[in-house]
């Protein structure tokens, strides 16, 4: 009989996370969002990692907690506004094991400790269903220019548990 997996460790960002966060950030989208997104779509998306102080600045601007599996980075997600999920990404290594369900358990578990009723993401094609099975409810379909690209994404939003609110 096979052993359970540990599940994911997490922690808040370093700025030293940065390199290694840019390129896990970029390998997922390459990835991950293959099957959703063109390629020119996806080098549009991944070059968002590029300037790496911009890029950690937006990470250090939010609520950002790092996972990691068997020692290694493993994925990020970002609370903004305490209200909004900024971002959710899982190295490609790492997909379906239980990273972006622990950074979105945890993301949504200190929001509402914070006062949060309701939470929203604009989820991509490619985390879109990874979204509807965890609660979240397609609100508005969006389009995003980036780098002279057209993406696609759909706000959802999520209420939060409102018995646990009253505790």
């Amino acid at each position: 009989m096979g052993r359970a997996a540990a599940p994911p460790g997490l922690r808040p960002f370093l700025p030293a996370d940065t390199p290694l966060l840019a390129e896990l950030f970029r390998e997922s989208v390459e990835t991950l969002a293959a099957e959703d997104y063109d390629e020119d779509q996806r080098a549009a998306w991944a070059a968002a990692a590029d300037d790496e102080a911009a890029f950690a600045q937006k990470l250090a601007g939010a609520l950002t907690l790092v996972a990691s599996l068997d020692g290694e980075i493993a994925g990020f997600a970002s609370l903004r506004d305490n209200t909004r999920l900024d971002m959710l990404y899982v190295h490609p290594r790492a997909a379906r094991r239980g990273v972006g369900a622990a950074l979105t358990d945890a993301l949504e578990k200190l929001a509402q400790a914070r006062g949060a009723r309701e939470i929203s993401v604009d989820a991509s094609d490619a985390a879109r269903d990874f979204f509807a099975a965890r609660g979240y409810v397609p609100y508005q379909r969006n389009t995003r220019e980036l780098r002279g690209e057209w993406l696609g994404n759909t706000t959802m939003k999520k209420t939060l548990d409102e018995k646990a609110q009253a505790r």
